[in-house]
């Protein structure tokens, strides 16, 4: 029995693993915690750029809606790079579309770096716009590539890099906002282009290696390529059983054609699919992470943890963030993706409740606010090795590839409009609730163990065509979202 380390190393699936991450889902945890050091020093020149500009001081709210405006137009980009990911995936193909969001990422790097000397904050949110509009694209892609090149028995782990990435990004972000690296005042634009080079590297590596084989042999119709680019991920062998797979795809996909957005929204074969994975990003999103990413510094400064020592903290919730997605990688084939969706939304609820108490009680001691932070690191631990971890793999699990395209492209839409809102919104939200805020983060996280729990079929080790099969079985007081309806004729 080979080990997973051996199958990854037979071939180039290892490579084209690296190479899909460090462009693909890297690029959007380091862009999620880019701003998170480097906030007070943007904000100041935000002030400063303004007073150059009209000569006075901007009042405070204007200073909050510009920094509003630079962190949410990140997810505005992510919403209209998410809407083209049918349209790119399917002209260009999985690989191309993964090269066009590099090079739209180092234009963005470009348009930041030259930010500063142009004393603008305008080019800071047109290079965020980019920067998410590549992520958006660039998320997509990358899960749809990996769920495209993986064998059955490992589509988990593999697809669950992706997340590996994520909070690889997330890291490196933090830890180059610290002071002693990039985080200084006079070099705040370097923070926000540095994983350009790494777009740099994957415009370089990546055509040299093979399009997703599903891509080839279903859409493409090319057997042949499909084989040559299997031998080449993966070693050689006749590959049989994948293909034979792949076949009862294509003949279920000709028997239903790919489907538009409002045909797919519209189509109750797939109702519960949909349902399944907007209730997850629904609840993921406002669950708080997506806050406690972005917004870190703010939150632990609330905390009442001191400012020097609020970039330490961030770094270590980037290390526990990573340490917890490898562990769930592990985890994922062995015990399933169920328990990971409710056990981790359960203990993310707790945690939050005890954060809620714990904000309160800031002022009584001295060594309260590290409470809270741990917490905080908790609550991501938890995320990161659940829900957070399983997610990608299981949208790419449910949907059949005639389907999948278009299901990214409805799912990303929703995921990048509600961080969109939320960056709008946060601010103003901690602000007005204080501590409050994280009692609505409770409530989503419990929404979500209470219908994975009761409602979210098992998908490990199962082939698309049987996965979809389990979601048609799904009833509610004995009635089924999938049932068509019956036209009876009297002759």
């Amino acid at each position: 029995m080979e080990t997973l380390l051996q199958q990854l190393t037979r071939g180039n699936a290892l490579l084209l693993i690296f190479i899909l991450g460090i462009g693909g889902s890297f690029q959007t945890g380091y862009h999620s915690t880019e701003l998170s050091s480097p906030s007070p020093y943007i904000q100041r020149f935000i002030n400063s750029s303004w007073y150059h500009r009209y000569a006075e001081r901007p009042p405070p709210q204007t200073i909050t809606i510009i920094w509003s405006l630079i962190v949410s137009m990140y997810a505005v980009g992510g919403f209209f790079g998410a809407c083209s990911v049918k349209l790119i995936t399917g002209t260009l193909g999985r690989k191309k579309a993964m090269i066009c969001t590099s090079f739209i990422a180092i234009v963005a790097a470009g348009i930041m770096l030259a930010s500063k000397a142009a004393k603008s904050y305008e080019m800071i949110i047109v290079a965020r716009i980019l920067y998410g509009y590549s992520s958006g694209l660039g998320d997509g892609s990358h899960v749809m590539y990996l769920a495209e090149i993986s064998p059955t028995k490992i589509r988990g782990t593999v697809t669950l890099t992706a997340m590996i990435f994520l909070s690889l990004g997330k890291l490196f972000g933090q830890f180059v906002g610290l002071s002693e690296i990039l985080g200084r005042e006079e070099l705040w634009n370097f923070v926000l282009c540095a994983p350009a080079l790494f777009s740099v590297v994957q415009v370089i590596v990546l055509p040299f290696l093979p399009e997703a084989p599903r891509y080839l042999f279903i859409e493409k119709g090319s057997d042949k390529a499909c084989k040559k680019a299997l031998q080449s991920l993966w070693g050689q062998g006749d590959y049989k059983q994948e293909m034979d797979e792949m076949l009862t795809e294509q003949a279920a996909m000709e028997a239903a054609p790919r489907k538009s957005t409002l045909q797919l929204l519209r189509d109750r074969s797939v109702r519960w699919q949909l349902l399944t994975m907007s209730i997850i990003y629904y609840c993921n999103q406002l669950s708080g992470i997506s806050a406690i990413n972005t917004f870190s510094f703010d939150i632990f400064l609330k905390a009442g943890i001191p400012t020097d020592n609020i970039r330490y903290v961030t770094l270590g919730l980037g290390v526990s963030q990573i340490i917890t997605s490898i562990c769930c990688g592990l985890l994922i084939e062995r015990i399933g993706r169920r328990p990971l969706f409710w056990g981790g939304y359960g203990l993310m609820s707790a945690s939050l409740v005890l954060v809620t108490v714990t904000l309160n009680l800031k002022d009584s001691s001295y060594w309260v606010p590290y409470i809270s932070a741990g917490l905080i690191c908790l609550f991501v631990i938890f995320f990161c090795g659940g829900p957070g971890g399983a997610s990608n793999t299981l949208q790419s699990e449910i949907f059949i590839q005639s389907d999948r395209p278009t299901a990214y492209v409805v799912l990303g839409m929703q995921r990048w409009l509600l961080f969109a809102v939320l960056g709008l919104v946060f601010p103003f939200l901690i602000d007005a609730l204080d501590s409050y805020c994280f009692v609505l983060f409770t409530c989503m996280s419990l929404l979500a163990c209470l219908y994975t729990f009761f409602l979210l079929p098992e998908t490990k080790g199962k082939t698309m065509m049987e996965i979809s099969k389990e979601f048609k079985a799904i009833t509610i007081y004995g009635k089924s979202f999938v049932e068509e309806k019956r036209v009876e004729t009297k002759l």
